[in-house]
């Protein structure tokens, strides 16, 4: 007998194994999971919400516009055709009322003057001739008088011719028509001489006013005169004061904010450097500019040496402060033309229509619909509706 040597062996063995059936070759089957009977628990989605709180929420109105003088004085020369002599100050420079600003020459004015002293003297001189003509004239018509009345009781008597008589009449009346012309001479003298009086009050007017001052307090803001200048009132003015130096904001208000603010509301004002200022409402304009719609309110400033007429600044008016229900901005959404908030009870969303009021920041007032405690979706914008299940997650800002 014929042994077979092991790689047959091996050979017949791999063939005798090609040969069994698959299932003959497929090992046991492990054991099957065991099946799970209970379902899983729905995963809710996580809102972040807050609180509705009260709060401190003030009302305030913005505008802006360009710093200037709450009253401009312009002091124009009082008197034409002078030529300025002399400056005392110079733009910038705080001035009291009465003070002296520059000087005009008074060369010709004083020329003139002496011409009217002159021309008294004259007047003077022919008042006093006039009186001594009246006082000739007067024993004149005196003597003719007599004389008159003697002619007439002779003619009377017969003693006296017709033609005699008439001249002294004549001669009477004559004395006394130069007596009357002496009178009225003095008149017409007295009359010159109050005119002459007239023109040399006036020169001295004119001479006093070869001074110009300042009418009033305040500060130099802007200067035209110049030395050598001639004085015209048809010009540019010799100087700009401003009053007291008192600055204000003439602030430009929008027609819908006009008839929440009134004079006496407080204000702050920012400068473009930053600097703050506080100031008040000192009047409301009462009409609106028809080209930008902008009413217009005056705004006082605290004196700041930082302070230059025709800056501009931003005014922040603040019209009221009072305690109220208010949501974050985040909060209000929009349905339709309802405005809304998303109330949370138990997991539960429902949305919930809204009145607001004053707007502060990243808050607003809510004037119904909301009560302190209410438990709202922080963000209006989250994927969530009316009747939604959430877990909701407080917010930390709250």
């Amino acid at each position: 007998m014929r042994i077979a040597s092991p790689a047959n062996l091996t050979m017949a063995a791999l063939l005798i194994a090609v040969a069994l059936p698959v299932s003959a070759q497929t090992a046991a089957p492990a054991a099957a999971p065991a099946i799970t009977t209970e379902a899983a628990a729905p995963v809710l989605p996580a809102i972040t919400v807050v609180q509705v709180t009260q709060r401190k929420i003030e009302d305030h109105v913005l505008a802006s516009g360009l710093i200037g003088p709450v009253e401009r004085v312009l002091v124009p020369p009082l008197i034409e055709g002078q030529p300025i002599e002399s400056l005392a100050v110079d733009v910038g420079d705080m001035v009291t009322a009465g003070q002296v600003l520059a000087t005009l020459s008074t060369a010709t004015l004083t020329l003139q003057k002496s011409q009217v002293i002159a021309n008294d003297a004259v007047v003077k001189a022919a008042i006093a001739q006039a009186e001594a003509q009246i006082a000739s004239a007067q024993s004149s018509a005196d003597d003719a008088n007599r004389t008159a009345q003697r002619s007439a009781a002779l003619f009377k008597q017969g003693s006296l011719s017709a033609a005699a008589n008439d001249s002294a009449q004549t001669a009477a009346s004559s004395a006394a028509a130069g007596l009357a012309v002496a009178v009225q001479g003095v008149k017409s003298a007295q009359a010159q001489l109050e005119v002459q009086s007239a023109q040399m009050a006036n020169i001295d007017l004119q001479l006093r006013r070869t001074e110009i001052v300042a009418p009033v307090s305040g500060l130099i803001s802007a200067r035209n005169a110049e030395v050598g200048g001639i004085a015209s009132a048809a010009g540019l003015p010799l100087f700009t004061i401003i009053k007291d130096g008192a600055l204000e904001l003439s602030a430009g208000i929008a027609e819908a904010d006009l008839a929440r603010i009134s004079a006496g509301l407080p204000a702050t004002l920012t400068l473009a450097a930053g600097t703050r200022l506080t100031g008040k409402i000192r009047l409301v304009a009462p009409t609106i500019d028809i080209t930008t719609r902008l009413g217009n309110a005056r705004i006082t400033l605290d004196a700041n040496p930082m302070v230059r007429d025709g800056m501009f600044a931003e005014a922040d008016i603040l019209v009221a402060t009072h305690d109220a229900i208010a949501v974050p901005v985040s909060a209000i959404g929009q349905s339709g033309t309802d405005t809304t908030i998303k109330r949370v009870k138990d997991g539960v969303v429902t949305e919930v229509v809204v009145t607001t009021g004053i707007r502060q920041g990243d808050w607003v007032e809510v004037l119904t619909g909301a009560v302190v405690g209410d438990t709202i979706v922080a963000k209006a914008g989250a994927f969530v509706s009316d009747g939604d299940k959430i877990n909701p997650i407080p917010s930390e800002t709250n």
